[in-house]
Parts: structure tokens; sequence; C-alpha cells
């Protein structure tokens, strides 16, 4: 534990799982007091008690990150609980595919909900206590597919391109507050969504994913701890410097041409 985070105050939303979980644990584990936020009731119960289970701070919230209610619910709960907000990790994703004459307006509006419209709610409730704090560092899950995509991700790459514009404007606006805020864009990562995208194709859903990973110049997909670091990177007093920026952490994925 290098405590970087001691006495600090956090929200990360999707964390019953994947990136928003790993991102939790590295939180506490540095001396950081988390809620953690997530739809899956079950789930975040046992992401919260994992976190939780060496003698770190960490509490569950359930609710949905689209609501303004659950959003508003989620920073009150870090306040009411630990006594303030220093600290956003806007997370929470889902991804839907298809062409877009075939793609439901109902499943458009769920992926950029998600993605996109959340983080807005997350940071108008977290803002505000930031800055009774004198300040704070927000990190937003982006995508490569900000930048390059995919086939049949249409809703998934706007909304993710969406968070780099907002995370660059949310900079601008809050930086007289003191209050960073950074984007990361990840490659392909272990994660639970990545598998359930990996059961959709035909075979082995492992030697899919192993497949996905050999198109990363470094030869395998990313594991959600090493997105995590980056996170809390960003989020620390090391990048005090960094803001209004966008991080790959691809593993070389767009770095690369197709030949």
């Amino acid at each position: 534990m290098s405590g970087r985070f001691e006495g600090k105050v956090g929200v990360v939303t999707g964390a019953a799982m994947g990136i928003g979980a790993a991102v939790a644990s590295a939180l506490v584990a540095e001396g950081c007091a988390v809620v953690l936020a997530d739809r899956d009731e079950r789930a975040l119960q046992v992401a919260a008690d994992r976190v939780a289970s060496g003698g770190g701070r960490a509490l569950g919230c359930a609710g949905d990150v689209t609501v303004a209610a659950d959003a508003r619910r989620f920073v009150d709960s870090a306040v009411e609980n630990f006594g303030g907000l220093d600290v956003l990790v806007n997370n929470a994703g889902v991804t839907a595919y298809g062409e877009v004459p075939d793609f439901s307006e109902e499943d458009w509006d769920k992926v950029l909900g998600t993605n996109l419209k959340a983080q807005f709610l997350m940071a108008k409730y977290a803002v505000p206590e930031m800055r009774k704090r004198g300040g704070g560092a927000i990190v937003n899950v982006s995508s490569v597919q900000a930048l390059a995509s995919q086939r049949r991700v249409a809703a998934y790459a706007a909304s993710k391109g969406g968070v780099v514009s907002f995370t660059r404007s949310l900079a601008l606006d809050h930086a007289p507050d003191k209050i960073r805020v950074n984007a990361v864009l990840p490659g392909s990562v272990r994660t639970p969504m990545l598998m359930r995208a990996a059961q959709a194709e035909a075979g082995d859903p492992e030697e899919t994913i192993a497949s996905w990973g050999r198109s990363h110049p470094r030869g395998t997909v990313i594991e959600p701890e090493e997105i995590a670091a980056v996170v809390l990177f960003l989020l620390s007093d090391d990048a005090s410097a960094v803001t209004g920026a966008s991080y790959l952490a691809d593993g070389g994925l767009s770095a690369q041409l197709p030949f």
C-alpha cells in the first residue's frame, strides 16, 4: 500500500466486476474509502465484501447510473458515509451489436444512456462535492473505439467518442475548481462483457479471446488490473499536470496499420 489515496473518498460506477471492481480494489488498497456503484445488486455485494476484506473501507450501493436520482444517491452515499468526495471513476458501460437500419431505438438509448448520459449525471452531482473539498479528480472510461471502430458497433463507438469530447469540456470548465478530468481508452480487456461477446461467436470462447489478443501488438488481451493502474495514476497527484487528456491503454492496438 503506497497510501496515495489515504484520507480520500471515491465513487466507482460499474464496480461489481471487470475494470470497475479492479479500480475499486486498487483504490481501497491505497487508502481510499470507496462507494462501489452498480445495478447488479448481488454481484455488487460480493465485490464490496471482497474489496473490504483486507480492512479497507468500501460500501456497495445498488442503482442505475442512467437515473438521476440514483446517480445523486451514489454521491450522497459517499458524503454521508465517508465525509465527502475526492475522486470519481465513470466506468459503467454496455454494448449492443447491429447495423444501424436494424438497430432498435431502445438499444441505442440504452448504450448512449449508460455509456455517456450516466457520466454527465455522475459529474453533475460529484463536481459540487469536490468543490467543497477544494478539488478532485475524475476519470471517464472510454474505449479505443472512440478513435477507430469495428463493424456493427455504431452506438458503442458514438458513445465512447462522446466520452472523449465530454472529458475535454468538463476538464476546461472545472480547471478553476482544481478538478482534473481525464479519459482512459482501453483495448480488449478480459471482462464479463468481453466474454459475452466471445460466447456470441462460433467456437471456443477462450480461443476467440486469445485470437482477439493476438490482434494487439503485445499479443494478449489486457487484464482489468492493468487498466486500474492507469486510472489510479490519473486520479493521483502524480498526474497533477494532466487534465483534459485521453490515455490510450490498448496494448498498441490503435498504433498499427492493417497489413
